[in-house]
């Protein structure tokens, strides 16, 4: 079981983003602790705020006063909702919090159904609840929970399945070796269904990608240039690399079909369904651009956002590490586009060294998918 602890100052937002799931029927109130239950069973957003912030003092020492914890079973586990109750009470006994209003929503939108918790760690006297080793005795906690229900592991599972690739270095010479120790493993790991979601995996690796198509001998060929990037995700003043130097499996032809692949796994497993969950997740409390990178970094996700000249947004992709998918936010819905981040923050993210890359220039170009080959659009026009 893996437990994901999120704390924030938006009570309102945790809350209404677990109502949303009740009143779409893929979700239900499974139990509270000191909150008040409506005689009609029927909960309110605004109503379940107020009497969590009921219990907190006027005044407190706590720059983020709402937990929002997520504990995820194991997709093999079959836990009644007695015993999931049971759990997010003894879960929250045991990592300090026992004592504080709480409310529990069993989510069923994905296969792997999973509780949420949304509570305060603000006690009587305004100071912040004591979270000394908050993940590791969480960890703990989930292993010792495992043992007493019968679950599976959650630890060795998953993460450590995770790749990490080394970013080029143009610095360092012998640039084939450095790209195709990255190019060749992601083209087969990874699944992605346009050549540009597999352009925003090879960025984060300080890697360009580039679609040439022309004329030889009278015949139409087509054919692909790898690039070293810099830091500034500029091309480095270094000979691009054919496709055909790397090897096929990461030429047009191989991509191609790995696109055609990648659309039917992705499909099949509902990877989709699963990534906008956790996504959904990172944005709350995300009143800025740096802080849904650090929320989505929290789930193994990769931020890549193209941008014009202006500064503003013209694409956007989310990398699952986890998963190893590749998706163009708007696959996920406009909630997750171009348009809609634009629009969700008008300032541009301040750079640190430990920011995901966000690149300016005009939108990709030859942009190939499993279906007809997409057209330029206009400079300017927001695409995701």
């Amino acid at each position: 079981m893996v437990a994901k602890i999120t704390t924030g100052n938006n009570l309102y937002g945790a809350l209404a983003y677990n109502q949303e799931k009740v009143d779409k029927e893929k979700g239900k109130v499974l139990a509270t602790h000191i909150v008040r239950e409506p005689a009609d069973g029927i909960f309110n957003v605004v109503a379940t705020a107020e009497d969590l912030q009921r219990w907190m003092p006027s005044h407190f020492r706590c720059e983020k006063p709402v937990i929002h914890i997520s504990l995820n079973p194991d997709i093999k586990d079959n836990l009644t909702d007695e015993q999931l109750s049971e759990v997010a009470t003894k879960y929250m006994d045991r990592m300090g919090w026992g004592g504080q209003p709480y409310i529990v929503f069993k989510h069923s939108d994905i296969e792997r159904e999973h509780i949420h918790i949304v509570s305060v760690q603000v006690e009587p006297d305004g100071k912040k609840i004591n979270d000394k080793l908050r993940n590791e005795r969480s960890v703990a906690i989930t292993e010792a929970l495992e043992k007493e229900y019968g679950l599976h592991p959650a630890k060795g599972q998953n993460h450590s399945e995770q790749w990490q690739f080394t970013p080029v270095d143009q610095t360092k010479g012998n640039l084939k070796k450095q790209i195709a120790a990255v190019v060749k493993p992601a083209a087969s790991m990874y699944r992605f269904q346009t050549l540009g979601e597999f352009r925003a995996l090879l960025t984060l690796y300080n890697i360009g990608i580039e679609e040439v198509r022309g004329e030889r001998d009278g015949k139409p060929y087509r054919g692909l240039l790898y690039t070293a990037l810099d830091a500034d995700g500029k091309k480095a003043e270094a000979t691009p690399l054919k496709s055909s130097i790397l090897g096929r499996a990461v030429g047009f032809d191989a991509l191609e079909k790995q696109m055609e692949r990648s659309g039917a796994k992705i499909e099949k497993d509902k990877i989709r369904e699963r990534l906008r969950h956790r996504i959904a997740e990172a944005f709350l409390d995300a009143p800025t651009e740096n802080r849904l990178c650090e929320n989505l970094r929290a789930s193994h996700i990769d931020l890549y956002l193209r941008r014009n000249d202006t500064g503003r947004i013209t694409g956007v992709t989310f990398i699952d590490n986890e998963s190893r998918c590749v998706l163009n936010g708007s696959r996920l819905g406009k909630e997750y586009s171009a348009n809609a981040l634009n629009e969700r923050y008008p300032e541009p993210m301040q750079k640190t060294g430990a920011d995901l890359h966000t690149l300016s220039g005009e939108s990709d170009q030859g942009q190939i998918s499993t279906g007809k080959r997409q057209k330029k659009r206009p400079k300017g026009r927001s695409i995701s």
